[in-house]
């Protein structure tokens, strides 16, 4: 009996067992390393996912409650002690339930404007107004923000009825502008062409920027509503509007302001 072959047999044997074990381990390894790969795909795919439905929710939610809480305790501070016993008196949940400073304004608001269609009332805004003017650093804000409100708050103003392209500050580019109004008085006497007031806001706050006074020829008017060029301005140019709807949008915009 020849032992050497039957132990080289062996060997031979026990080497191919050892590769076929080793070559299905490898591909046991590769398969769970692929279902692994995918789990944590799908896994971080539900995470944004969930992250983008909920964010714009939580934020809401978030800012508008800080604001009602705001508005509710400055309201509360700066209403008489007595007063405030006596609405809690009578007004159950007072002081608990968000949304009552909210309710409050509204109403002295109310009142305030009122008043202020009688004869009294005017004589009171006159007074009023007569001491503001006779003090030198409060005329200069009291003036300043009376006529922006007036001009915002008009109901046949055109102050950011139109968003409008220019070239600035350069040839060749461009930025997104709002029309608040025709350039007039001195101004319009100064420089005979048909000019307009066009403020341009930067991103990503839209309170800040600078006012040009810019041709009506060289300005663009588009489609898309005030609120959508906002948008895009605060976004950065992330979020562009519909350009099906913009146009829908804007026709029904101008026709409430009218």
């Amino acid at each position: 009996m020849n032992y050497k072959n039957i132990n080289t047999n062996k060997l031979i044997n026990a080497i191919n067992w050892s590769y076929e074990m080793t070559n299905g381990q490898s591909e046991n390894q590769a398969e769970n390393t692929t279902h692994n790969k995918t789990l944590l795909g799908n896994i971080r795919r539900w995470f944004l996912a969930g992250i983008l439905l909920s964010a714009p929710v939580f934020l809401t939610t978030y800012i508008t409650w800080i604001a009602i809480d705001l508005i509710d305790t400055q309201v509360v501070n700066l209403l008489p002690k007595e007063l405030v016993v006596f609405i809690t008196s009578w007004v159950p949940g007072f002081g608990i339930v968000p949304g009552y400073g909210i309710i409050i304004g509204f109403v002295f608001l109310t009142f305030i404007g009122a008043l202020t269609t009688g004869f009294l009332g005017r004589w009171i805004v006159h007074l009023g107004e007569r001491v503001m003017n006779s003090m030198p650093v409060v005329r200069t804000i009291y003036g300043s923000s009376k006529q922006i409100l007036e001009t915002v708050l008009a109901t046949q103003s055109d102050a950011f009825r139109d968003a409008v392209i220019l070239e600035y500050p350069r040839k060749g580019t461009y930025v997104i502008g709002f029309v608040t109004g025709v350039a007039k008085g001195e101004i319009k006497e100064k420089i005979e062409a048909d000019l307009v007031n066009v403020f341009v806001p930067t991103t990503p706050n839209p309170t800040s920027g600078f006012l040009l006074l810019c041709p009506k020829d060289e300005l663009t008017y588009l489609d898309m509503a005030v609120e959508d060029a906002i948008k895009l301005v605060v976004s950065a140019g992330i979020v562009t509007p519909d350009n099906k709807a913009k146009k829908t949008q804007k026709k029904i915009a101008n026709s409430g302001k009218k």
